[in-house]
């Protein structure tokens, strides 16, 4: 993936930078593969704001993608390439030897015309989807299972891969792109490969509408407000948050603060925390 730069024509291309879309083969997606997306804009069933700065940005339709890959020994051939809305990734239209489509995150470097299948005696090839157990060791691997047959549940971002780097009875154990080490078992499913479009983590936004198009709303900073309406508010001119440690508009701990539960029950897992 290239990305695109701009002069400094406005204030707002001065930084702006975007994807050249050199990649996409198609610009219009499979109809058979859409389903209407609801925006609630963070509110709940009451229509209550229970997640703050979400709202507006372009409407979308999702794209139904084939996280199971569970057309075990069916060919199937790389038709296009196109831009999902809905994740920094791209999606492959797949065209099965039977006639059926299907939507897949792009692995890096697979090309148009390139045929791929789900199996467990399939080749080590990037697009290929097969057992952890059928993988050797030090294999590239993305759109990973942690419960046989529910289909990837991580390593699914732009540039993501995670790393197979031991295996002792029923499980395997992977190096995730975070830095945390766990186990997962080994009948789950994996794809070969990183996954693709890997510099959307070097987009620079370039202005403040470009958030809104995303369906981002401005976040205001506490210490800017009156104390009635955030902890760290009040104060005269440029002042500190006047508290031991950061807190949320509700008083609870912010910013470096652990929140993941004490007795998870994937605790047991995983061999080694992120940094």
């Amino acid at each position: 993936m290239a990305i695109r730069l701009y002069k400094a024509y406005t204030p707002g291309t001065r930084n702006r930078t975007v994807s050249a879309f050199a990649e996409i083969t198609k610009q219009s997606p499979e109809k058979r593969l859409l389903k209407r997306k609801h925006n609630p804009k963070g509110r709940n069933n009451q229509g209550k704001i229970t997640c703050r700065h979400r709202g507006g940005g372009h409407k979308r339709k999702y794209r139904l993608i084939d996280f199971k890959r569970n057309k075990i020994d069916i060919p199937a051939q790389v038709a296009s390439i196109e831009y999902d809305p809905n994740r920094n990734a791209r999606i492959a239209l797949l065209h099965y030897q039977d006639g059926e489509k299907r939507y897949i995150l792009h692995p890096r470097s697979l090309p148009i015309g390139a045929t791929i299948i789900s199996g467990k005696n399939v080749p080590i090839e990037v697009g290929n989807a097969l057992p952890l157990f059928s993988i050797p060791l030090g294999t590239a691997v993305h759109n990973i299972e942690l419960t046989p047959g529910k289909g990837g549940q991580i390593v699914r971002a732009a540039g993501a891969y995670a790393q197979i780097v031991a295996k002792e009875g029923d499980f395997t154990t992977l190096k995730l792109p975070s830095g945390e080490v766990r186990i997962v078992r080994k009948s789950c499913y994996a794809s070969i490969g990183q996954v693709g479009n890997i510099d959307s983590g070097n987009i620079t936004i370039g202005k403040a509408g470009r958030n809104r198009w995303l369906g981002k709303k401005p976040c205001v900073r506490g210490v800017v407000m009156n104390p009635v309406d955030h902890p760290h508010g009040g104060g005269e001119g440029r002042s500190p948050i006047g508290k031991s440690h950061p807190v949320t508009p509700w008083g609870k701990p912010a910013l470096g603060v652990k929140t993941r539960k004490a007795k998870k029950y994937s605790n047991d897992y995983i061999l080694r925390r992120r940094k």
